[in-house]
């Protein structure tokens, strides 16, 4: 199954779609109550996708929930391990909709797709939105059998960018990764020897992720010979690089792995800092 599915896709009305509207930031709520796709659930960020740090030093700001924790929340939201979810955000995808996908493709629920284009597309193509509250039918806690898979802690991480037969991508924008500005850290710059791929590399004018061919193209040019297994993906705390992560599916390249904690994390451990002048 592609990772991406087409606003006009038949499947998004299907009753047996479980739809869920993903977003983040304060006014989150306020926004998806303004207008979402009818029937779609409202996610938010750090409500559900997350967990609360009590130090960003340790895990970064946007850790994983617990996974039991994250079982429940699915049962509530109707999803079974044959349920087909459909995920979109007001971020072409780049926000909580590519961490909701990744995160249940990390616990082996394979059927997920994010909207290409997210929310715009819907409104591009006309489709009226609903403000009324969808109220889900709650099942049992998804049956999870161990803990996310393909991700990597701190030391691996920092391993990983000095080792030449491995590669740690860094997908925040190219001014942050050199170090000129950072808006949400505390420090700026990179992991010494992480390659800067921003994210928004991704997407095409329209918002939607470019052909799987070019995106291919793209990922092979900077990956090179390093297997596909040894790709650790990270950003700034562990969330568009899944929108990455989605692409790098999308392209027909499987196996690279998530830095949760990101530069979050690194930033705050008194590790050393890359910055380089452009």
């Amino acid at each position: 199954m592609s990772p991406l599915i087409e606003i006009n896709d038949p499947a998004l009305a299907a009753q047996d779609t479980i739809l869920i509207d993903a977003r983040g930031g304060q006014d989150s709520y306020q926004r998806y109550l303004a207008g979402h796709l009818n029937h779609a659930i409202y996610a938010d960020l750090d409500q559900h996708l997350t967990t609360k740090p009590d130090d960003p030093a340790f895990g970064g700001r946007h850790p994983l929930p617990n996974i039991q924790e994250f079982a429940v929340l699915l049962g509530n939201w109707g999803i079974t391990p044959k349920s087909h979810v459909v995920v979109y955000d007001d971020k072409s995808g780049a926000f909580s909709a590519s961490r909701l996908w990744w995160m249940l493709r990390a616990i082996g629920h394979e059927n997920v797709q994010v909207v290409n284009g997210g929310l715009q597309a819907a409104k591009d193509a006309g489709i009226a939105l609903s403000t009324e509250v969808y109220a889900p039918v709650a099942v049992d806690p998804y049956p999870v059998t161990h803990e996310y898979a393909n991700t990597v802690e701190i030391a691996e991480a920092g391993e990983a960018a000095q080792d030449p037969s491995r590669l740690v991508i860094d997908v925040r924008e190219t001014p942050r990764y050199l170090g000129q500005t950072e808006p949400l850290d505390l420090i700026a710059g990179h992991i010494p020897g992480a390659l800067n791929l921003p994210y928004i590399n991704n997407l095409g004018a329209d918002g939607k992720y470019l052909p799987a061919d070019e995106l291919r193209k793209a990922y092979d040019a900077a990956i090179g010979d390093v297997a596909h297994s040894e790709v650790i993906v990270h950003c700034g705390s562990g969330v568009t690089a899944c929108h990455t992560l989605l692409g790098m599916d999308y392209a027909g390249i499987s196996g690279p792995k998530l830095y949760v904690g990101s530069w979050s994390e690194w930033s705050r451990r008194d590790l050393p800092i890359g910055k380089e002048e452009r």
